[in-house]
């Protein structure tokens, strides 16, 4: 076997030090390029490189490769099969003779050995699979576990852009060549454009053909506004969204947007524009060292974030100023282990890139911030606002999930991020301890839950500064706290109190003249309920 793909294409030869779980290999290509067959050691066994047969030479595999069995097909590729499982191998894509290659003997022999079969459609090239495979495995940094690719890997923007739009998703350099694509759950929604490209890895000429006559090319290549591409029934075209991906008046590819058996959304056209301008970022880099120039940009980022670093180096990276007006927002992220995480981090990278050209996201533990570098001079801090509701709630419509955003005050210029970014952690922070229960939020909105629960943090790691009779109340009667603290809240309305507890007034009262009777504490003071008031929020020790 060997690490080379058919064609000595330039820039593939080498193995690639990177890997993936085999689950995300195949949401990344899906149907109808490949089919999974079987996977016995589970879809979580992790994808380290691509090894190809050479009919000439013994079959030979490294562990975690996908072997690409090239030359045999069906049985005859069982000694390859083999041979893959003894070495380690990862997963074993082969070719039937009459349609799909794992029936019977093959299926058996991969459960036997231990390793997943992947069947590859009659009618993909292997080039073009080699290609493909090696692009999702290049372009997923590395992460966490349970992290997820990020806006550097161009199937899960796809995929983001897919979801957001409503679409099928394919996206090509300038050749028209794919470079990744979006899947899409039922075959029929797909006209034959689309699954001639993807089949075929390019255009079929026809097609092209006709949108060049339409000047659909013409307008990808001198705007970057999207252009729309009316169905054609009797070419097996549905409707269509394009838009350039650009870097100056340089254009690196197109996203293509096909609709599916309904209407795209409504603000499609806008997360095109997103989707654009995160695939620049992507493209622009040299093939050799794919994610180098997002891997400096992220370390300069979080840097300047964390206050690390000063903001020259990201200004002079990206071409910034230094003393225009910044923002920064952040988002509550879904834990490590969640699937929805990274393409939380997709869906917030497409949706801040298309609202600010500059947007910069990068992930910091379980939160993900967004740099607005160079904002207008006297923007309203309601638009920042009205910018972060729409990412919440694009990912509970489209994701299922529930994310918490906060704004951080517009500073005058990249040496204040640190301070915006700080004031966004400290409404996070009150949200998370179920302090603030607003969905966005900026902190003049809710400066006193803030400030409330810092006191309390505060009171919480000096115990100096708390009074003892409230602590032993809190540790060794929960009923007698909090019927207390829900009448202090209640301004000593013992009705309005009672009812919240669900229980008799003349109980309540009762429950209040106990507290006083055990700890000694006379609530008439003002004093003594102030104390109160916070001492008993805090959790029992």
């Amino acid at each position: 076997m060997s690490t080379e793909p058919p064609g000595g294409e330039p820039g593939y030869g080498e193995p690639t030090a990177r890997g993936v779980t085999l689950r995300h290999l195949l949401m990344s290509l899906g149907e109808p390029v490949v089919e999974l067959q079987c996977a016995p050691a589970g879809l979580d066994v992790q994808v380290g490189g691509i090894a190809l047969t050479d009919p000439e030479e013994p079959p030979a595999a490294r562990p975690g490769d996908l072997v690409l069995a090239l030359g045999v097909r069906g049985r005859a590729a069982l000694p390859v099969l083999r041979a893959a499982g003894r070495d380690g191998a990862a997963a074993v894509a082969v070719k039937g003779q009459d349609g799909p290659a794992a029936t019977g003997p093959l299926r058996e022999a991969a459960e036997e050995a231990g390793i997943a079969l992947l069947s590859v459609g009659p009618l993909v090239r292997w080039g073009h699979l080699d290609a493909l495979a090696r692009a999702v495995l290049g372009s997923v940094q590395p992460s966490r576990p349970g992290e997820g690719p990020d806006e550097g890997d161009l199937f899960a923007l796809a995929q983001t852009t897919a979801v957001l739009t409503g679409g099928i998703v394919s996206i090509e350099d300038t050749a028209n060549r794919v470079l990744a694509y979006s899947r899409s759950a039922d075959s029929d929604e797909v006209d034959d454009l689309r699954r001639l490209t993807i089949l075929g890895w390019q255009g079929p000429e026809p097609y092209l053909a006709a949108l060049r006559g339409w000047g659909v090319f013409q307008q990808l290549r001198s705007s970057d506004a999207v252009v729309a591409i009316d169905a054609h029934p009797d070419l097996g075209l549905r409707r269509r969204l394009a838009i350039g991906i650009r870097s100056g008046d340089r254009q690196l590819g197109t996203i293509w947007v096909q609709e599916g058996s309904t209407p795209l959304a409504e603000r499609a056209d806008q997360t095109l524009l997103g989707a654009a301008r995160v695939a620049a970022l992507h493209l622009v880099r040299p093939r050799r060292e794919p994610d180098a120039d997002l891997r400096l940009t992220r370390t300069l980022l979080t840097g300047l974030l964390d206050g690390a670093t000063g903001p020259q180096s990201l200004a002079g990276h990206l071409n910034l100023g230094l003393t225009r007006p910044a923002a920064v927002l952040g988002f509550s992220l879904p834990g490590s282990m969640d699937p929805a995480r990274g393409e939380t981090i997709g869906l917030v990278s497409v949706h801040a890139a298309a609202r600010h050209r500059n947007a910069l996201v990068t992930p910091i533990g379980d939160r993900v911030y967004v740099l607005l570098p160079d904002l207008p001079r006297g923007l309203a801090p309601t638009a920042l606002l009205g910018w972060a509701q729409e990412i919440t709630e694009t990912a509970r419509r489209h994701l299922d999930t529930r994310l918490r955003g906060a704004v951080g005050r517009v500073v005058a210029g990249l040496e204040a991020a640190p301070a915006s970014r700080h004031e966004a952690d400290r409404v996070l922070d009150a949200m998370a301890a179920g302090r603030v229960d607003a969905e966005v939020a900026a902190l003049p909105e809710v400066l006193a839950e803030v400030l409330v629960g810092e006191t309390l943090v505060l009171l919480a790691a000096n115990p100096a500064v708390r009074d003892p009779r409230l602590t032993r109340l809190a540790r060794d009667n929960r009923q007698l706290t909090e019927s207390v603290l829900a009448w202090l809240d209640a301004f000593g309305d013992v009705r309005a109190a009672a009812e919240g507890l669900h229980i008799h007034p003349n109980t309540l009262r009762y429950r209040v003249r106990r507290a006083e009777q055990l700890t000694g504490l006379d609530l008439g003071r003002p004093e003594q309920r102030l104390l109160a008031m916070l001492q008993l929020r805090l959790p029992p020790d």
